[in-house]
């Protein structure tokens, strides 16, 4: 048996205001809802492996509805999907135990960098959309990349493996509706490492408060797709998390 944490909903807002604001622009963009909470979970303080197997919970449900939906409007490559799931699954696995073995004090800065390098490239993604379209050949060795790069930083696999397809020519609504469909197997089997390695008590009120936002705002997601553009969603993320990142490497290094 374990003890479950207790909390207040004064505790809880902070986590649901940034799982409400990670969900509705990952509902715009089809990434940065993992790289977008774990930046401000890092900055809230949450502890490095804490705050990825929190983020990694939540995505366990939010990324379960996308897959389907995805499914059902028969947006998923299959065999673009069997080249990166197993790939990703094993760098998540990797990943989420090199995350895990590393103290918290050592981790943040760390992972903040790479997260401040992935808003980074987010800016120039939105500089350069919409990509030119060739053929794509670069797949195992990037689901590897991107699985390991998603547990160890909390998140990145849409934003990187998406961005990175979409680079190499693949068509937009068959990337996103496969990648997203690679990334509820990917979130399980990462969420579940961490359970084995770090144990339940590394689920915290930043999960309960991040599935709340979350599921608050996944019906947003459709409407703000349907009427923003993409390019300066993506710009303004990659900014925001470029700064956020930076200033959470100044502070903990300060």
């Amino acid at each position: 048996m374990f003890d479950l944490p207790t909390f207040t909903l004064v505790d809880l807002l902070p986590f649901i205001a940034v799982g409400f604001g990670a969900q509705l622009i990952d509902g715009a963009l089809g990434m940065a809802f993992g790289v977008i909470s774990s930046t401000l979970l890092l900055s809230l303080g949450v502890a490095p492996a804490a705050a990825s197997a929190g983020v990694h919970t939540v995505e366990s449900f939010t990324s379960a509805a996308s897959a389907l939906s995805h499914v059902a409007h028969k947006n998923v490559d299959w065999r673009l999907f069997s080249r990166l799931v197993v790939s990703g699954i094993i760098g998540g696995i990797l990943g989420a135990y090199v995350l895990s073995s590393i103290a918290a004090d050592t981790a943040r800065p760390i992972v903040l960098t790479y997260l401040s390098v992935i808003g980074i490239y987010l800016i120039y993604r939105g500089i350069k959309y919409p990509p030119r379209e060739r053929e794509p050949k670069l797949v195992e060795p990037l689901g590897l990349v991107g699985g390991f790069l998603d547990a160890a930083g909390g998140g990145g696999w849409g934003a990187v493996v998406t961005s990175n397809l979409l680079v190499q020519g693949a068509s937009p609504r068959k990337t996103i509706g496969t990648v997203s469909t690679a990334e509820f197997f990917l979130t399980v089997t990462i969420s579940a490492t961490f359970i084995a390695a770090l144990g339940v008590e590394a689920f915290t009120v930043a999960t309960v408060g991040l599935l709340i936002g979350g599921v608050a705002a996944a019906p947003l997601g459709a409407f703000v797709a349907a009427r923003m553009p993409a390019k300066p969603l993506l710009i303004a993320t990659g900014l925001i998390l470029t700064l956020t990142s930076i200033y959470g490497v100044y502070s903990a290094l300060a």
